[in-house]
């Protein structure tokens, strides 16, 4: 898992940036968030395979989006 966020918007960015770099990010937890009504509760996560894990943490520090 690369992080957790509630931010629908930021998560498509997220998702966006790592899939431009040849990533294959993974959504997580996004049916209890929808079941929830997204108030925040539930935050979903964002996971690459675990081969991918330094690459992807590498373009989220590169674009300033890494919280770790």
């Amino acid at each position: 898992m690369l992080l957790r966020e509630g931010d629908p918007v930021r998560l498509g960015f997220l998702q966006a940036l790592l899939r431009d770099a040849g990533l294959r990010p993974l959504l997580l937890d996004g049916h209890i968030s929808a079941v929830e009504g997204r108030i925040g509760a539930f935050p979903q996560r964002l996971a690459v395979p675990e081969d991918e894990a330094s690459r992807a943490e590498a373009v989220l520090r590169q674009a300033g989006e890494w919280e770790g």
